[in-house]
């Protein structure tokens, strides 16, 4: 099973420790470094597991964005992470809808293991594990793809870019984007890593639809969309 993990943490060091972790046993890490993108985030994207850091700048800490999740009916897990270890502090992070606590430092399989649980006992059906668009369908599940009802057989990369496009149809994806989510890079590695991939994910998507109804558009200069609007960006470009 693949999880889409969000890691709110503005210590760039833990969160790429904890990112790779997740990273290392197959997940989907994105990463937040401050309280106003990880509240967007948070709200308007389907997670598995949140990890989040008590203490965070730009005016938005981790007690108010759990406050603000169940508060708009989202129970996603979370696990909060904070170096305050007092007792009462515990207990108001736990009040305020954490669902586990740890105190820095901690050791990462223990997070990781806790994370685990979490996401276990909350997943009481695997609806939510399923991603469609158009006629393209992604269980998470499995993970198993099918397109009109064909099975394509994607590689573990190629799952996590499919995923992270069907989260987000019908919007314009800059490389830094696909980078940062998929790849975990915070910096432009200077290949053409993403075009490279784009490529065949896009004949495997595609494929025998490509003359008649291609989802996976290129944006020339930009980025990709995945799209099957008439006027979608990139629609009338040729595939790069």
């Amino acid at each position: 099973m693949i999880w889409n993990c969000l890691i709110i943490e503005d210590d760039r060091e833990n969160a790429h420790y904890i990112a790779d972790g997740f990273r290392e046993l197959g997940h989907w890490p994105v990463v937040c470094y401050d309280g106003v993108e990880g509240l967007q985030r948070a709200t308007t994207e389907p997670w598995d597991i949140i990890v989040l850091d008590r203490m965070l700048p730009n005016q938005v800490d981790g007690l108010s964005i759990l406050t603000t999740l169940r508060g708009v009916g989202i129970k996603t897990p979370v696990i909060v992470l904070s170096a305050l270890t007092a007792l009462d502090e515990r207990v108001r992070g736990l009040k305020s809808g954490g669902d586990d606590y740890l105190t820095k430092p901690f050791a990462l399989i223990e997070l990781l293991t806790r994370a685990e649980a979490l996401v276990r006992r909350s997943k009481s059906s695997d609806t939510d594990r399923v991603l469609q668009y158009a006629d393209i369908r992604l269980d998470l599940t499995v993970p198993r793809a099918t397109r009109a009802g064909r099975p394509i057989a994607l590689q573990p990369r190629e799952c996590r870019l499919l995923a992270y496009m069907l989260m987000h149809p019908d919007q314009i994806l800059t490389r830094a984007m696909l980078l940062g989510a998929v790849w975990g890079y915070q910096f432009n590695p200077q290949t053409n890593v993403i075009d490279a991939a784009i490529s065949r994910l896009r004949q495997k998507v595609d494929g025998d639809f490509a003359s008649s109804s291609p989802l996976i558009h290129t944006v020339r200069g930009v980025g990709y969309t995945l799209s099957n609007k008439q006027d979608a960006p990139g629609k009338a470009q040729d595939p790069a």
